[in-house]
């Protein structure tokens, strides 16, 4: 495939060995038995296929700093936040999803019928006791913060509880484990990571063949335009800064990001600096809480910004909160920035 094992040599003297504590002992049992009885059956390519999910076990992975052992794929997952529910959709794995919280909006058409018959946990994120109620094995976080005493319980607490954690790595914060910059190869990475720990190394394989594809097949805007990526935020605006997935996104599309050298994955930029910049074009997060309507509306409202450029001729760009972390829907993202820039003409 396209993306070689070369680009995982690199990080897999921290994040892979094959030696560790269990974690899952019940689901190894249960996924041996169900191996022996595919072999009984005399069914040779499924026997071929068990025996290679059980030799890539035990599996330890230091994730954010913290080693995750597992001794068989996860079989009861709770997922927090889209992208990591995404991620296992996109993987053909919502039968392993027992409940998912913290979403940041509907899941993409393709995904909305397995969505949907999944549990909701939490519109937030959910509380320890909602979330060992559910019986997971695994608690799949979109962000570190989500695990902890006030939120889903924290690491150290699961694994005594024998459920494991494992936080999607581009969230990650600490040195040394948060990418600097984010890119679609590291991206890419995390999809095959999640590959090897559910045992679906084939169907995470073909989702980087297609994401590729789709990213080569994009062609940049060569306008050389600048952009201010427009998060949240009235008085104080929370943008996109120089290293996590809105810089990824700006740049594949061809975009110059106005706050490139802030060295964080977001950051906070006072208005004033805004106008200084004079972006060429404004990319808005459209959320739930915080609409691309809304901030367009505060933009024309507000004397500073209402006279920029991009305002006044309302060159803005949209883009949904989901496709803002590191995840399956980054690659959409880039198309369809590059898109409305054609129609800006």
């Amino acid at each position: 495939m396209p993306f070689t094992r070369s680009l995982l040599s690199a990080r897999s003297s921290r994040h892979r060995s094959r030696s560790g504590v269990a974690v899952a002992a019940a689901a190894a049992a249960l996924l041996l038995t169900g191996c022996a009885a595919t072999a009984q059956a005399g069914d040779p390519d499924a026997s071929d296929q068990a025996d290679a999910a059980a030799s890539a076990y035990p599996l330890t992975i230091d994730n954010c700093g913290t080693e995750v052992t597992f001794e068989s794929a996860p079989e009861r997952v709770v997922t927090i936040k889209s992208s990591t529910l995404e991620l296992l959709l996109a993987l053909g794995l919502e039968d392993r999803v027992i409940g998912s919280a913290f979403s940041d909006g509907p899941a993409p058409e393709a995904f909305a019928d397995a969505a949907a018959g999944i549990d909701v946990l939490s519109e937030k994120v959910p509380s320890q006791e909602a979330t060992l109620a559910a019986e997971p094995d695994l608690v799949f976080a979109g962000w570190e913060s989500n695990l902890s005493a006030e939120g889903a319980g924290d690491r150290a607490t699961l694994a005594k509880l024998g459920v494991a954690s494992y936080v999607a790595p581009a969230a990650c914060k600490g040195e040394g484990y948060m990418p600097n910059p984010l890119t679609f190869d590291e991206v890419f990475r995390e999809f095959e990571e999640a590959g090897e720990i559910f045992g679906v190394p084939d169907a995470a394989a073909e989702l980087v063949a297609e994401q590729q594809a789709e990213l080569e097949a994009i062609e940049p805007n060569a306008d050389g335009l600048t952009a201010l990526w427009y998060s949240s935020g009235d008085e104080t605006p929370f943008v996109g800064a120089g290293i996590g997935a809105p810089q990824m996104i700006m740049q594949a599309a061809g975009l110059e990001n106005i706050a490139a050298d802030v060295a964080d994955t977001w950051t906070s930029m006072g208005w004033e600096a805004i106008v200084d910049a004079n972006p060429d074009v404004i990319v808005l997060v459209d959320a739930a809480w915080n609409t691309a309507e809304q901030k367009i509306a505060h933009l024309e409202s507000n004397a500073a910004t209402a006279a920029l450029p991009a305002v006044q001729a309302k060159r803005y760009l949209v883009v949904d909160f989901p496709a803002t972390e590191a995840g399956v829907r980054n690659v959409g993202a880039v198309a369809a920035l590059v898109e409305q820039l054609g129609a800006l003409g």
